[in-house]
């Protein structure tokens, strides 16, 4: 009773300490410490979130509050939170719900730059070439709907694409008469080369191509392309082109981010597109798009964006061209904040990871797990064995058994899979950092069951 009578008197001076008027984005307050500084409460807990141990991948796992009762094998649709992100949702939370337009206005700002910051440390980039989105989809949206498309130009995309690529192109073309156009980049996914891969595109590129919409890592079947070599080819042809027909290479990334350690110099490409809960375990509705500044040049925003700044222009008259590109096109409305600020977190975490280590890990298991599928008979494996031309994703087929009825066997043996959404289906396997060696083993073993 005491302990509650102390927390009711205190939240009582709390409330009777605070006056609170808003005009237009400005807050006014006179009120307690706790209420003018809300996150000062939880820095002593964030610190000791980044003391945690993760010099293991046993406690790695032990930040997330992952089932143990099944074998996580899926983990490409939806992540689990490790510890510090879901620590941060849950004091975002608190803080809006005991005061949300005090906590809305004292912390936009700060954590909106934060999360840029953030996002920028771990791609190696500037924060004003980061646009925020809720996931993929809304980033290829944002890309494609507002390429600078001159009449009679066209975008390039590939027979491999996702839904949402492919959705996203034909909106662009239905809406504006856009031209769009899809090749293949390879026959044969399991004996695809780089050489093949960079060829085809090549060879796709016409007089009249503005744009090349790829995917890093093909969910439909696990290849992984070569990036930086499809650049460096785009880069030769584009020497000889003015800058308006200049080919921008647009890579939706989600796959390989938070798998592979490449920066964005690294790669080479001109935007990168990836949602941020899959496998870099970032909150749920959470997504980055990244430009060069050449790139972003002529870029149409295609949703009003909150950023502060345009909001002054709006009110002097005036468009929000003047703003950093990221901010600029960023979608802008009320957001599920307490999701969204916990962003940084998710970086932070896979930072104190290693992104080698991390990238050398999840190829170990994915090695692991393709060398003993191929092994099985009755089973083809359709990823490339070879680590350059494969990431996490692990695709395969059973004689005799549809791609959905392998995924119900092996749940009823508490092994989660998945089969590829797409017109040919292939079974999936996405060995992560939340598995291990003997975890892989099981779920091979089943697959063999399967065949037996």
């Amino acid at each position: 009773m005491k302990i509650q009578r102390r927390r009711f008197l205190s939240r009582a001076v709390r409330a009777t300490g605070a006056v609170v008027s808003t005009s237009l984005g400005t807050t006014l307050a006179a009120s307690t410490p706790a209420d003018r500084k809300p996150d000062d409460a939880a820095q002593s807990h964030a610190h000791t979130e980044a003391d945690a141990d993760l010099s293991t991948w046993a406690a790695v796992r032990d930040q997330f509050l992952l089932s143990r009762d099944h074998v996580h094998l899926a983990l490409l649709l939806l992540t689990s939170h490790p510890r510090p992100v879901r620590a941060a949702i849950d004091r975002h939370r608190r803080g809006f719900d005991e005061n949300p337009v005090i906590y809305l206005h004292e912390n936009i700002e700060r954590m909106e730059r934060e999360m840029r910051v953030a996002a920028a440390a771990y791609i190696g980039a500037n924060p004003d070439e980061i646009a925020l989105t809720g996931n993929t989809t809304t980033g290829l949206a944002l890309v494609y709907g507002g390429l600078p498309l001159l009449a009679g130009q066209e975008i390039v995309t590939t027979t491999h694409d996702h839904y949402v690529t492919h959705e996203s192109l034909r909106l662009r073309a239905l809406h504006t008469g856009a031209i769009v156009r899809k090749v293949p980049l390879y026959a044969v996914p399991e004996k695809a080369t780089e050489d093949e891969i960079v060829s085809n595109l090549v060879k796709a590129v016409g007089p009249r191509t503005r744009a090349m919409a790829v995917t890093w890592v093909h969910s439909s079947n696990g290849v992984k392309l070569p990036i930086r070599r499809m650049a460096d080819a785009l880069g030769e042809l584009n020497a000889r082109r003015a800058e308006s027909d200049r080919v921008l290479l647009c890579v939706d990334g989600v796959h390989a981010f938070g798998v592979e350690q490449e920066s964005v110099s690294d790669l080479g490409c001109d935007f990168l597109i990836a949602g941020c809960h899959k496998w870099l375990f970032g909150p749920r509705g959470t997504g980055i798009v990244w430009g060069r500044p050449s790139a972003w040049k002529g870029h149409a925003g295609i949703i009003p964006s909150f950023e502060w700044g345009s909001l002054k222009a709006w009110m002097r008259g005036e468009p929000p061209d003047g703003l950093p590109p990221g901010p600029r096109t960023s979608p802008g409305g009320f957001q599920s904040y307490e999701h969204r600020w916990a962003l940084p977190e998710a970086f932070r975490f896979h930072q104190r990871m290693g992104k080698a280590r991390v990238t050398a890990r999840i190829h170990e298991l994915a090695t692991r797990c393709k060398e003993g599928l191929a092994a099985l008979p009755r089973v083809t494996l359709h990823t490339p064995r070879a680590a350059s031309l494969s990431a996490g994703l692990v695709c395969f087929e059973v004689d005799g058994l549809a791609p959905p009825e392998v995924v119900k066997r092996l749940a009823a043996r508490k092994i989660i899979a998945s089969d590829t959404p797409y017109a040919t289906s292939y079974a999936r396997f996405t060995p992560g950092l939340l598995n291990t060696p003997e975890e892989v083993d099981r779920a091979v073993a089943e697959i063999h069951g399967l065949t037996s």
